[in-house]
């Protein structure tokens, strides 16, 4: 299957990564491959762009997509980028780019449950080859522990009155599908809720970030990834909601290693979200490695 993931803050992330002809640059979250074409383009055919997915639907389809262009792409998550250059012998690079948004086409795919509409399980895994899916997590959590998962990680406000209704619904018959898992979230939320905004988002999300463990492959990363860096080689990472870009923000204002080179996260352009609507929540923040003796 072809892409329609559409990859978001292109110009900048270029711009901000400034790749130069021969050089390395990693790609730690393939999705469709956009970011990684325009970075192959960058570096020509004396240079490489490492591109990494957890999601090997997503390896497969890039890697279509890509040929011809020196990428090289590998069914992996980026939290193990160290050891990935170490088996390929490539102990520094030059720049390393992690959009962590969900892929339009994990959306669009019916049997991975990130639609609200969908009929599919309700699994919400990048990889399906491991880890607990969703309606696993629906069916055996206490009240309590959903609400506090959705408050913690969806930031929901009424996570308790979710809760108290899902573990209503599941009583009943089991929670298998995203369709089913929406219609009680709404069920519960009545008229409480901001109307640009699904009252299922917050859930959802919540749901995404504890089944792929999403906060702690931003905090390994964040740890890890810049020892990957040769001096002045720079790290640029997308987030889409504030979880994740506080904890980018703090590391790379804390971290001795690197030097900001955002001061302030990059947001798109009016023109960017009207063509691309998933673009409006991204945040942009990029860092450079510093020398040692600096």
């Amino acid at each position: 299957m072809s892409t329609v993931h559409v990859p978001v803050l292109p110009t900048e992330v270029v711009d901000l990564l400034a790749p130069q002809p021969g050089d390395i640059i990693v790609d730690g979250t393939l999705g469709g491959g956009g970011h990684a074409e325009l970075l192959a383009e960058r570096v020509g055919p004396a240079g490489r762009v490492i591109g990494l997915d957890r999601d090997p639907a997503a390896v497969e389809r890039a890697a279509e997509r890509l040929a011809g262009l020196p990428v090289d792409a590998y069914h992996a998550n980026y939290i193990d980028l160290p050891e990935l250059l170490k088996e390929l012998e490539t102990p520094l690079v030059n720049g390393v780019l992690l959009d962590l948004g969900l892929s339009s086409d994990q959306l669009e795919d019916d049997e991975r449950g990130f639609s609200f509409d969908s009929d599919g399980p309700l699994d919400l895994r990048f990889d399906t080859s491991r880890g607990e899916p969703a309606h696993r997590l629906v069916a055996r959590l206490s009240a309590e522990h959903l609400a506090d998962l959705i408050y913690n990680y969806g930031e929901e406000k009424l996570s308790r009155r979710i809760a108290r209704k899902i573990v209503e619904a599941r009583r009943r018959e089991p929670v298998h599908t995203s369709r089913q898992l929406a219609a009680i979230i709404r069920s519960a939320v009545g008229g409480r809720y901001e109307k640009r905004l699904n009252p299922a988002t917050r859930t959802f999300q919540a749901l995404r970030i504890a089944v792929n463990d999403e906060l702690k492959c931003v905090d390994d990363a964040v740890r890890r990834l810049p020892d990957c860096l040769a001096p002045g080689g720079r790290i640029a990472i997308i987030s889409f909601h504030s979880l994740e870009d506080r904890r980018v923000k703090q590391a790379f204002r804390a971290d001795d290693r690197l030097r900001l080179i955002t001061k302030n996260a990059v947001r798109p352009g009016e023109e960017e979200t009207a063509n691309n609507p998933r673009a409006r929540s991204s945040r942009l923040r990029v860092a450079a490695r510093v020398a040692t003796d600096e």
